[in-house]
């Protein structure tokens, strides 16, 4: 009978994850694939724009592997230090949104029940309008016509506009605007559930405010920190839209270089394995990223014992 119930509930634990595994596999794993086959391929004029990987003729069935979209990404510095300026500037993203969503989020998770239900509507709220007209906002602002040199130079701080548009710095910018809600919601999340009766105990102990917020509240919040750092992070390598419209020609993030080497050039070999170079790159933080909730999950459990 308990054999039954064992192989009743494999069985229905396997029936709930079964849709969601088929849903990846269908709409990550399968286009992965053959994004990873098209990056063995070579350049071709004609539709398909790359040369097929097997073919049987004369009775024998022949693969030819081409190297020549890897070998020119570990040749050539252009695609070296696009990798390199992807990697510094959505650290560089992330680091800033740490910094400025925990405060946020700590408040947030501090404040009174209804105040905190519309800080939190602020936070998600720019979610209800298209990234895209968020970015294109930007433009406006940035500008050396645009909102913010005008009000400068009204006050009298400046005398002449600021080149902040199509410069690293309005990247930055649009980046840290558009991703650090993704970093406030779980973070939030995290220092919402913590138990307030650890500060009061750590305060009854001698502990000052920052005493307390640096041993109990930072290490109690770390899972929160890491989910939202990733959250950031991963996304902000291979984002194209907001270097697109507000970064400059030398600009270089892998987004814009994977488009132009699709659309404008016409090298999907090359573009492939531009593509699947970075989400092995994007691979280790997300195994760190899984060890970390692995390690996590483990020190509760031996806590609770």
């Amino acid at each position: 009978m308990t054999g039954l119930l064992a192989r009743r509930a494999g069985l229905g634990r396997l029936l709930a994850i079964a849709p969601p595994y088929a849903w990846l596999s269908l709409f990550l794993l399968v286009p992965f694939f053959l994004v990873f086959k098209i990056s063995f391929s070579d350049l071709q004029f004609g539709v398909p724009p790359y040369t097929p990987l097997y073919q049987y003729e004369n009775e024998a069935f022949h693969i030819t592997l081409h190297l020549r979209g890897y070998v020119m990404l570990f040749t050539d510095s252009l695609y070296f230090d696009t990798y390199v300026n992807s990697l510094k500037m959505a650290a560089v993203t992330t680091l800033w949104c740490v910094l400025i969503g925990y405060p946020i989020a700590y408040y947030i998770a501090r404040s009174r029940p209804g105040l905190r239900n519309l800080l939190l509507l602020a936070v998600i709220l720019p979610f209800w309008t298209s990234l895209l007209l968020r970015v294109y906002a930007w433009v406006g602002i940035l500008r050396n016509d645009g909102l913010l040199n005008n009000f400068l130079m009204w006050l009298g701080v400046i005398s002449s506009p600021l080149e902040i548009y199509r410069t690293d710095l309005a990247v930055y910018i649009g980046m840290i605007y558009a991703y650090l809600p993704f970093f406030i919601l779980p973070l939030y999340a995290n220092l919402v559930k913590l138990d307030v009766r650890l500060l009061e105990a750590a305060y009854d102990l001698g502990a000052r405010p920052w005493q307390a917020f640096v041993r109990v509240t930072l290490p109690l919040s770390r899972p929160g920190i890491i989910a939202g750092a990733m959250l950031v992070f991963i996304p902000c390598v291979g984002e194209y839209v907001i270097p697109e419209m507000l970064g400059g020609a030398n600009t270089l993030m892998m987004g814009r270089v994977m488009w132009n080497e699709f659309f404008t050039n016409t090298d999907w070999p090359m573009a492939a394995s531009i593509t699947v170079v970075m989400v092995a790159a994007l691979l280790v933080p997300l195994a760190l990223f899984q060890y970390s909730q692995v390690r996590q999950m483990e020190l509760q459990r031996e806590g609770s014992r």
